[in-house]
This record gives structure tokens, sequence and C-alpha cells, in this order.
């Protein structure tokens, strides 16, 4: 019977050094902030705290980031993690779909900024010119160059209007 229990403790103290060891008990890396931070960079970073890491696909755009930067990190930046664990990292994609120019000709500023929402584009820049259609849609610009209906253009992409002011030109 004392042999069991001896053997038994034994083992236990075995077991609870072993793990400790094997589990890194106490001992935490904080996890580096990688958003914004290109994809190789970030690998070097990684590996240099001793993290792996797994790539989420991302099909949001965001145009504020450089192409295949860090979007997001999960566990956050400064959460504390052990040895080895894995982050997962959300890019930006490489390219992103083109959009085409919904009809919003002779239509209100109103309506055209809905439908330039709806189909994945921006509002840019709004200026006026003499036309009795007050807050029409006259042209359509994007990067300074006249858009027609059904053009593809990238999505999240700044398109600028040129509106009526509801005065006639003066003769």
């Amino acid at each position: 019977m004392f042999k069991a229990i001896v053997l038994t403790l034994f083992f236990v103290l075995v077991l609870y050094f072993y793990l400790n060891i094997t589990t890194n008990h106490n001992k935490y890396i904080n996890v580096p902030e990688l958003k914004g931070v290109n994809l190789n960079k970030a690998k070097v970073i990684l590996e240099e705290n001793n993290l792996s890491y797994i790539i989420l696909d991302s099909a949001l755009y965001n145009p504020d980031y450089p192409k295949f930067s860090v979007l997001e990190q999960l566990p956050k930046s400064n959460s504390q993690v052990k040895k080895n664990r894995k982050i997962y990292l959300t890019l930006n994609p490489s390219n992103y779909g083109k959009v085409s120019i919904p009809n919003i000709i002779q239509i209100t500023q109103r309506s055209a900024n809905s439908s330039l929402l709806a189909s994945g584009l921006e509002i840019g820049d709004v200026s006026y010119e003499n036309n009795i259609g007050k807050d029409m849609v006259l042209e359509i610009l994007f990067n300074g160059n006249k858009l027609n209906i059904g053009d593809m253009v990238p999505k999240k992409s700044k398109i600028d209007l040129i509106l009526g002011n509801g005065k006639t030109e003066e003769k």
C-alpha cells in the first residue's frame, strides 16, 4: 500500500513538472501590432516573436491600406499568448472587382448618391455649372476623365459629379 502511494505521488510530481515545462506555464508573449503592415514584414515579426500565422481571405478591399497588408488580426495586439500561438491575419486583397457606372445622368444628386453608394462607389468632388436643372447630374468624372453609363471602374472609386446650379446662361 505504501509503495502504491509513493508511486502515485512520484507519478503526479513527474506529470506536474512535465506539464509546466511543455505548456510554458506563465510564459507569455505580447502579440505585436500588425495592422497596416505588409505580409512579408508581418511574417518576419511573427517569427521573431515565436508566433505562427494563418492567412484568412478577405473580399473587402480597403483603399486606405496597401495591397497585401494586414487589415485585422486575431488575437488583437498586446494580447498575451504562449509561444507558437497561431495569429489569424486578414489581408487587403491585391485586386478588387470593378463595377459598372449606373445611369445617373439627369437625375437629382440625392438619387445619384444613393445609386453610386449602392454600386460600391464613393462620392468625390461635386461641382456646378450653369444649367436650369438644379442639382441634376450633368456629367460623371473619374480621375478627371468623363465617364459614360456602363463604364467599368474599380470598386470604392471616388466619382466626381458635375451638377446644374438652376441658373440659365446669361447672354
